[in-house]
């Protein structure tokens, strides 16, 4: 079983996440780490989960709604979506996409 993953060796610019650590890699009770990139100035379809899901911004700025909270994101900003809260994010007109690392764990 290969243990390790390189963000490199993921989907480029997958919006939906490259998955780091999963099953794959030995992860058990629904836990998984991956990166996703927003490159989109509008929301897009919200992300709902059976469980709770971190975030940590990499890259770019922009804003986030999760559940009715919106608010500005930047590198080093973390946040949390409980389980079956729906999330989305956009990056400002004048940025980068918006790159996370994200966390699902179990509730």
């Amino acid at each position: 079983m290969k243990i390790h993953v390189h963000e490199s060796e993921l989907a480029n610019g997958a919006t939906a996440g490259g998955l780091l650590i999963g099953k794959e890699q030995g992860a058990t009770s629904g836990f998984c780490m991956g990166v996703s990139y927003y490159p989109s100035t509008e929301y897009g379809k919200p992300g709902i989960h059976d469980d709770q899901e971190g975030f940590y911004v990499l890259d770019g700025t922009g804003m986030a709604k999760v559940g009715d909270q919106e608010f500005a994101v930047q590198p080093g900003l973390g946040f949390i979506a409980n389980k079956g809260v729906p999330h989305t994010m956009k990056r400002h007109a004048d940025s980068a996409p918006i790159k996370v690392l994200w966390c699902h764990g179990a509730v």
